[in-house]
């Protein structure tokens, strides 16, 4: 079958929605470089469109009703949306799910050491990622500490232009003849990739020296790098180092979302794999108006190291929050909970690997997502024969393929890659386990899972229009 390019399909006024869409996406990659920030950001967005938080709804004893919008916040890093449609939830929905993690760098609970006259914070990577790929580029530093007494100080470091950045050092070449005869997954170990963070020692005001006792300067002079690094956390964010215990705090690359390409056609940036679903999915649903079944997004967290946790796709928390939303419509009783769930369609919106000529060998050529040939549908990902996929129905295929030949929806149908060369897997299994018609939709992405990853403008455009029409789209 031929492959479209959607570009070509584009009239003067789509090419315009291209970009500010583009712009607008590239801007919600600035804001949510981790899961907390994307949350934080998705809950002003939708309360600025009438959605209402569904505990606030529950202890004012309010009641839901057709066309009503609300959400659910898990942990600050997960979050359900719905919006009520006119037949009864037991009729099932129409679901968005997507995941807002991307592999990156956690600092560890004792992270902060200093070797050799610099301050480093010790790492753990999270998520599958090339670790080679993570030296001598800026580095940003993002999250939360929190104190004993509750109060939550937020850090981040390294995205404005006259802030400091981080870096992992890597061997210089000119003694590098033994690293570069190691695999690529051994040039650099997981227990090297420790955040460098400074590297002038802590410097005493020479009266102020003169009043201490000689046990306080000898403290002063022991890892005079780490103690400056100390005093900083002190002074500005007044933290002490056992805060560091209970803290999450994620490295990411430094830097903002870019236009790439002369023609300006790609975007390059950190963590589209999967906030460029995510955020398609969001508008998707924040364009929705009145629809026959109730529209719902679920943004998750933890799917990049198996979806687990109690923020990620297999916790109980979508279930109970659609038992809560049901409860307030009336419709509540477990039977009637189990009926929405499997009658329910979804598309498990999640990236799919981009064509690259440079690696043709990795891929089959018929089918591969190309970037400009619009939105992705993967009938099965996993590995190894399939291992680990949820594989979707033809019945289904044939569903969406009605609705979008109607919507006039660009869409392509892919494999992860070459048969027998690797695999992947999404959160689709998880949903598909409540009896559910579920398939992997996304985006085409180059240099998944690196710092810095690629997609085309058009690819995004059309994943919003295609999620758009699918909530609007009746049930099968």
């Amino acid at each position: 079958m031929e492959k479209k390019n959607t570009w070509e399909t584009y009239n003067k006024t789509q090419l315009k929605e291209v970009d500010v869409f583009a712009k607008e996406y590239m801007k919600f990659l600035d804001m949510g470089k981790t899961e907390r920030e994307c949350v934080d950001t998705i809950v002003n967005m939708i309360e600025k469109e009438g959605y209402r938080e569904l505990q606030t709804v529950i202890k004012e004893g309010g009641k839901l009703n057709c066309g009503d919008k609300v959400y659910a916040v898990c942990m600050n890093k997960a979050i359900a949306m719905f919006r009520i449609g006119k037949k009864p939830m037991e009729s099932g929905m129409n679901i968005l799910g997507a995941h807002i993690d991307s592999p990156r760098l956690d600092v560890k609970q004792n992270p902060l050491y200093e070797d050799g006259g610099f301050a480093y914070l010790d790492t753990h990577y999270y998520g599958g990622v090339k670790k080679y790929q993570w030296v001598t580029i800026p580095l940003a530093l993002h999250g939360v500490i929190v104190k004993k007494d509750g109060t939550t100080v937020e850090l981040s470091v390294g995205e404005n232009e006259d802030d400091p950045v981080f870096f992992i050092s890597d061997l210089l070449i000119h003694l590098a003849q033994e690293q570069l005869e190691k695999k690529a997954a051994k040039v650099i170990e997981g227990e090297a990739l420790d955040l460098i963070v400074g590297n002038k020692p802590l410097l005493i005001d020479k009266k102020k020296k003169a009043k201490n006792d000689q046990e306080e300067e000898k403290k002063a002079a022991k890892d005079a790098v780490k103690q400056g690094i100390l005093g900083i956390l002190k002074e500005k964010y007044d933290v002490e180092e056992e805060d560091f215990i209970s803290a999450e705090l994620e490295i990411v690359p430094a830097g903002r979302a870019r236009e790439a390409g002369f023609d300006r056609s790609m975007i390059l940036a950190y963590g589209q794999d999967d906030r460029v679903c995510a955020f398609s999915s969001l508008k998707a649903m924040l364009e929705v108006e009145d629809t026959e079944r109730t529209a719902c997004c679920l943004l998750t967290d933890k799917e990049e190291i198996g979806s687990v946790g109690a923020t990620g796709m297999q916790s109980k928390f979508f279930e109970n929050t659609v038992a809560e939303v049901m409860n307030l419509l009336g419709e509540y009783s477990e039977l009637a909970l189990r009926r929405c769930l499997s009658s329910s369609c979804m598309l498990s919106s999640d990236v799919s690997s981009g064509y690259d000529p440079t690696f043709a060998s990795s891929f089959d050529k018929k089918n591969v997502a190309y970037l400009g040939g619009g939105m992705v549908f993967n009938k099965f990902t996993g590995a190894r024969g399939k291992s680990g996929s949820n594989d979707a129905n033809a019945e289904y295929l044939a569903h969406l393929r009605k609705i979008y030949e109607k919507e006039n929806i660009n869409f392509q149908t892919a494999e992860l890659g070459r048969v027998d060369l690797g695999g992947g897997g999404t959160i689709a299994y998880i949903l598909a386990l409540y009896g559910m018609n579920v398939i992997d939709s996304g985006v085409a992405v180059l240099n998944m899972h690196a710092p810095w990853e690629a997609t085309s403008k058009a690819d995004v455009y059309e994943a919003k229009r295609g999620y758009a029409a699918f909530l609007k789209g009746a049930e099968m």
